[in-house]
Order: structure tokens, then sequence, then C-alpha cells
């Protein structure tokens, strides 16, 4: 077993003392994603909860658009969907989207209770309802006059059927499974991923701990720089897609259903599949700025080279946000390329402040 003495002190070690450090690491490290993956089972209807708010708020704002019937063109006919026409509808819904209800006014309009659900209220004519009255006993209902054309009763109206027809169309606008297992399949994915993400930070660091024992003091402190800013890029990439990209992707992609009179229903373990694949590509490419600064810390570019090629690099990033996004609609490319060329600016910056004294320039 290795003791506690710092790493950073060894000058030379045997192959087999690596093996030793690597075995003791690694034990720390599968510690404590175990222990994380089991704080996050027990936590894992909350986690699936924050995983489904996104498709779940789109599915509500797409009823509420139903429901108020705003910017939406239903065609009878697959035949006559019209798709330049909703890509202009899509896009300008995405960057100036229509006011619809809140959850929370939602909610308060939606019934609750068993005895609400059982419950509907009808708007019928006062001079159909008498003219009917009248026809089935003429004595004691006398015929509707002409003065009750205009005038409506409302009635309510209790039956369990109301009940089971509200609490149907209720399950049409959340997830779905097509078997009896999927929905524990997704829950225990879903845990490990939380897990994973909680321990990544004390994963890293053991893995780090091996792998300083072989670089030189320098080296270590380039580590301690720039470890921090890459973590931090790669959560701002998780959190920008969350919270950001998912929403309006979703909207995007979910006004074509409406638009080809399509039903949307989103199957659960597909969706999981999306809303982590999608946040994990945006945290990878926002690690744009800090390739730029290794590439020009070995010398395979300059700066001037970063400024001077700036269209083959808007090429570049075109083609990697189309590659990483797992969608092929072009909402999803475009939010990942719009950051993209932020950064590419930003690592322009931080190359040259951190201009190496010598660099390598290619033969013209």
């Amino acid at each position: 077993m290795v003791d506690n003495k710092d790493l950073f002190d060894d000058t030379a070690m045997t192959f087999g003392e690596h093996l030793e450090v690597l075995r003791f690491h690694l034990i720390r490290a599968c510690l404590g994603l175990a222990i994380c993956v089991f704080i996050a089972l027990i936590f894992g209807e909350s986690v699936v909860r924050i995983i489904r708010r996104p498709v779940d708020d789109a599915l509500r704002r797409l009823e509420a658009n139903e429901r108020l019937n705003v910017n939406v063109e239903i065609n009878d006919e697959v035949q006559g969907f019209n798709f330049w026409k909703s890509m202009k509808s899509g896009l300008y819904t995405m960057f100036f989207p229509p006011s619809v209800p809140t959850a929370k006014e939602m909610e308060e309009t939606t019934p609750t209770t068993n005895e609400a659900k059982q419950t509907i209220e009808i708007e019928l004519s006062a001079f159909e309802l008498i003219a009917e009255l009248h026809k089935v006993n003429p004595e004691k209902f006398p015929d509707a006059s002409g003065d009750l054309h205009d005038t409506s009763i409302k009635l309510s109206a209790k039956s369990d059927a109301f009940r089971q027809i509200r609490t149907g169309l209720e399950k049409i606008d959340r997830p779905i499974t097509l078997n009896v297992q999927e929905a524990f399949i997704t829950y225990m994915k879903v845990s490990f991923i939380a897990g994973l993400i909680a321990a990544s930070p004390w994963v890293f660091y053991q893995l780090w701990l091996f792998v300083a024992v072989g670089l030189y003091p320098h080296e270590r402190k380039y580590v301690y720089v720039y470890l921090p800013f890459s973590l931090g890029l790669f959560l701002g990439g998780i959190l920008f897609c969350f919270f950001a990209v998912l929403p309006t992707v979703l909207d995007f992609l979910l006004g074509f259903n409406v638009r080809m009179g399509l039903g949307a229903q989103i199957r659960i373990s597909e969706w999981i599949n999306f809303a982590v694949m999608l946040p994990l590509m945006f945290g990878v490419s926002f690690q744009l700025p800090l390739v730029m600064l290794f590439l020009t810390k070995v010398n395979i570019f300059t700066v001037n080279h970063y400024i001077d090629q700036w269209k083959i690099a808007v090429l570049a990033i075109a083609v990697i946000a189309m590659v990483l996004t797992p969608t092929p609609d072009p909402t999803t490319m475009l939010m990942m390329m719009a950051p993209l060329l932020l950064l590419y600016g930003l690592g322009i910056l931080i190359c040259q402040w951190n201009k190496p004294t010598a660099s390598f320039e290619p033969a013209t």
C-alpha cells in the first residue's frame, strides 16, 4: 500500500511502483464513484424530473399554442406540407416566441380532484332546449319563442367517463415507455450518469495525482492553471445547452409535428439519450479555446494564422457543429455555431496573451 508521502517529491519510480500508485488511485476513484452513484440512486426520481423538465415544458407550450391557435397552421394532408414555409415559421417562433400561459396558470385551470374531473360544463341553446322539451311533452312545456335564439344555458354534467377521458388526455402530453422494464432501466441509467458527473472532479483529481508523478514542476503549473478553465468551459457548455438550446430546439422540432398535423409522443429512453448526448457534445465543443492554445504552445499554429484563416475556421466550425449535433435540424447546428464563433475569438485573445517567444512559420 502506498503511504501518505507527497507524490510530487518522487524523482524516479520503477514500473512496479507505478502500478501500485495506479492501483491505489483507481481504488479511491471507484470508491468515490460508487458513493456518488448510491446517492444518485436515492434521489433518482428527482434527477429524472429535472431531465424531463425541458420536454415537459415544451409539450406544455405546444398544447398552449394549439389551444390559442398562435402562429400554427395545421395541414390535413401531409402532401400539403410546405417545408420552407414551416422552416420560416419555426425560425420566427424560435426568435420571437408567442406569449403562452405559464405552467402555474395552466395548472390553475386544470381540474385536480376526482370530483372536479368528473364534471364538465356544457352550453346549450335555450331555444333548442325548450323546443326539444316541447316535443317530448307539449302540454307541460310551451313552444319556444323566437326571442330565445340568442340565449344560451350553461349546465353541469357529471360522469366518471369524463374523468377517464381527462386522465387519458393528460397522459398524451407525457413521455411514454414502450415496455415494462424501460422506466426502471431509464432510472438506473440516469442515476449512474448523475453519479458519474457528480464524482467526475474526484475521479479526475485521482487520475491527475497519478499522472503528476511523471510531470516536471513547470508542466504541473500549466495543468493547475488550465484544468479549472477547462472544467468551467465544459460545465458552461452543458448549462448553456440544457437551459437555452434544448427548449429552443424542442419548440422548433415539435412545431413541425403541429404544422404536419402529427401528434408528438416522446419516448422517455430516447429523450434521456438525447438530453445527455447533446449537452455532452456542447461541453466538449466548448474546449475550443484550449485546443487553440495547445496548438500554439506546440508551435503548430500562431495567432496570425488564426486571424488570417478566419474564413476557413468558420467553415470548420460549421462542419464540427454539424457532426457533433445528434439531430439533422439546422436550429441545433446554429445554436452550437454561434457560441463556438465567440469562443474562437476568445481563443485568439488567450493565444495572444500567452504568445510564445518563438513560433514555427511554415515555408511558403
